[in-house]
C-alpha cells in the first residue's frame, strides 16, 4: 500500500513540477511521520524516502533512537535527513540541535539565537528555515512579511545556523486551487530575502511548502521541497 501511495505520490509531484518548468528531480520529499509507526517508516525508507520530517521533539526521540540502532546493523543508509517541522519552543532548543539536521520551523529572533547558542556548544551548524505566516490564522506561527527582513539582517551575526531558505503554511481548503494566493505570497516573500541567504542557497533557496492537501499547487507556485504525510501512509 505505502509504495502504491508513492508511486502515485511521486506521479503528481513530476506533473506539478513541469507546469513550472521543472522536474520532479528538482523537488524534494520529506515523509512526514507523525504518530507512524517505526515499521511503516523503514518501508519508506527503503523505498528510497530520504528526508523524514516529525512535528514534536519527544515523539520523533523514540523513533530515531529505534532508527539509528536499524542503521547501524545496515538495516537502512546511515544518511537520512531528519527535519523538524512543528513549532519549537526556545527552552526546547537544545534538543532538537542535536537531534534534527534540519529546523523547519524558526519562527522568531530568540529562537535563532538559542539554535545558534547550542549548534556551537555542539560543534555543529544547523540548517534551518524561517517560517513565515502567509496568513491571518491565530493557530499558525510564523514571521510575518514585515518582520522577515529584518529578521534576516539581525542573523548575520550567528555563526553557527545557516538558513536555507523559508517554509510556510497555506490554511486548509477542501480545494486547494485556494491555497494558490499564500503559497505565492510565500514565493514572493522568499524571492525579497534571499540576497541574505549564503550560497548556495543564495542561487537556489528551499522554499518548503505544500502538504498532502496542497502539495501540487504548492509546487506549481515554486516550492522545492514538500512536507506529506497521510498521502503516503494512509489506507486507501
Amino acid at each position: 500500500m505505502i509504495k502504491d501511495n508513492l508511486d502515485g505520490l511521486f506521479e503528481k509531484i513530476e506533473k506539478s513540477a513541469k507546469k513550472s518548468g521543472r522536474t520532479g528531480k528538482d523537488i524534494s520529499l520529506v515523509a512526514v511521520t507523525k504518530t507512524v509507526s517505526i515499521e511503516k517508516i523503514i518501508q519508506v525508507i527503503d523505498l528510497g524516502v530520504k528526508s523524514i520530517g516529525e512535528n514534536k521533539i519527544q515523539e520523533a526521540t523514540g523513533k530515531f533512537t529505534a532508527l539509528q540502532t536499524e542503521a547501524k546493523n545496515q538495516c537502512l543508509p546511515p544518511a537520512l535527513e531528519w527535519h523538524l517541522i512543528g513549532h519549537l519552543q526556545t527552552n526546547k532548543a537544545k534538543y532538537a540541535v542535536k537531534m534534527f539536521d534540519f529546523i523547519q520551523s524558526v519562527d522568531s529572533l530568540r529562537l535563532a539565537e538559542e539554535i545558534d547558542n547550542q549548534a556551537a556548544k555542539l560543534g555543529k551548524t544547523q540548517n534551518c528555515l524561517a517560517e513565515v505566516k502567509v496568513s491571518l490564522e491565530p493557530t499558525k506561527f510564523g514571521l510575518a512579511d514585515t518582520e522577515i527582513t529584518a529578521f534576516f539582517e539581525n542573523c548575520r551575526q550567528y555563526k553557527n545556523i545557516t538558513f536555507c531558505g523559508i517554509m510556510a503554511m497555506a490554511p486548509f481548503f477542501e480545494d486547494q486551487e485556494n491555497a494558490r494566493p499564500y503559497f505565492a505570497k510565500a514565493r514572493n516573500i522568499l524571492e525579497t530575502i534571499k540576497k541574505h541567504l549564503p550560497e548556495p542557497y543564495q542561487s537556489n533557496p528551499v522554499l518548503s511548502m505544500g502538504m498532502s492537501n496542497d502539495f501540487e499547487t504548492a509546487i506549481e507556485e515554486g516550492a522545492n521541497m514538500v512536507r506529506v504525510g497521510s498521502a503516503i501512509f494512509r489506507d486507501n
